[in-house]
């Protein structure tokens, strides 16, 4: 019986701890002003395995900020589909980069 009510309240304690985690929100932000020209960044030699993924321009709510590009470890059957800004009835909103399947 002691370790039935173990058992009940362990699960009772994870089921009221998960809904404790914060849940994740993503919001499409709009700017009127046009980010400037991408930056011209040298492309190390990747080691195997690696792609790289070009900087862009980010939004930090009073002007755009560039982020320098970086390595990140490929993935078999995919490509890397950069950050990007677009145009949206005269605003720009950020297409954050993603894995597309080849």
């Amino acid at each position: 019986m002691n370790a039935r009510k173990t058992l009940l309240a362990l699960c009772v304690a994870l089921g009221s701890g998960a809904t404790l985690l914060p849940a994740v929100a993503s919001a499409e932000i709009y700017v009127r002003i046009a980010p400037p020209a991408a930056r011209t960044e040298v492309v190390p030699v990747l080691r195997p395995g690696y792609v790289w993924v070009p900087g862009y321009w980010n939004w930090n709510g009073r002007h755009y900020v560039w982020v320098r590009g970086h390595t990140i470890r490929g993935r078999r059957g995919y490509h890397w589909s950069p950050d990007r800004w677009a145009q949206d009835h005269g605003r720009w909103h950020r297409e954050r980069g993603r894995w597309d399947r080849d």
